[in-house]
């Protein structure tokens, strides 16, 4: 039996996504060889709340990171395509997402059928008033450190920090959604950050076929019903192959 026969007939089909399925949008991952902080460890400071919020020096290397990054220029991949591609053709698909980029949006999935567990980085917000506003209208003002216009509170690209906790309202529709699936997708996530990871445990608990692909060997393998490996650009859109026949 083709294992993809598994896949077959699925009406909801939940799919937890990491920064692997954004590396061929020319994304780099964090945690890979050529990861951001593979190649810079100290990096990782600034992802942290406490030093963002104490240090200048931190928010400045922070902010010139992101005026740079490359999710900027990024487009949706074959990957993205294909997991909205299978929605529009009939089958239910939710991702639950921890990547910041936008691109399964900007791939065609209606953006109420994303759950961005990390936030975005599309948009900013004030950490001491309600002013939230897009990001490249502050990365416009070429401030090395952007303050807030209405109150001068440190602004924050509204994305999850190293210390912040996760949306408890996402979180939880998370993993309503993945005790719903009948199957579970893990695409391009190490499967190391808590609470996101153990999405896949919950899918399994609830009985769904759990499918982990992923460059390099996770926490939660043994978990699954099966683990592939090889570009996630050619895997995914074959699983949604599978899972549209």
């Amino acid at each position: 039996m083709d294992h993809y026969d598994l896949l077959r007939g699925a009406r909801l089909v939940g799919v937890l996504t990491g920064a692997g399925i954004s590396t061929a949008s020319g994304i780099p991952d964090y945690r890979g060889p050529d990861g951001v902080w593979t190649r810079s460890p100290s990096a990782v400071n600034a992802f942290t709340l406490t030093n963002f919020m104490a240090d200048a020096v931190v928010r400045k290397e922070f902010w010139r990171s992101y005026t740079g990054h490359a999710a900027w220029r990024a487009e949706p991949n074959a990957a993205h395509r294909a997991l909205a591609d299978l929605d529009r053709a009939g089958t239910a698909v939710r991702v639950l997402t921890q990547n910041v980029d936008g691109l399964h949006q900007r791939a065609g999935l209606a953006a109420r059928k994303v759950l961005e567990l990390h936030g975005s980085m599309h948009t900013t917000r004030c950490t001491r008033c309600p002013e939230r506003l897009p990001t490249p209208e502050v990365l416009a003002r070429g401030e090395e450190d952007p303050r807030c216009s209405r109150c001068d509170g440190i602004l924050q690209p509204d994305i999850v920090l190293f210390g912040q906790t996760l949306d408890a309202d996402v979180l939880g529709h998370a993993r309503n959604v993945a005790a719903a699936s009948e199957v579970f997708l893990a695409v391009g996530s190490s499967l190391q950050v808590e609470p996101a990871a153990s999405l896949c445990a919950v899918a399994a608990q609830a009985g769904a076929t759990v499918v982990i692909v992923n460059r390099d060997p996770t926490p939660y393998d043994e978990t699954a019903t099966l683990v592939l490996r090889g570009d996630i650009d050619v895997v995914v859109p074959e699983l949604c192959a599978a899972l549209a026949a």
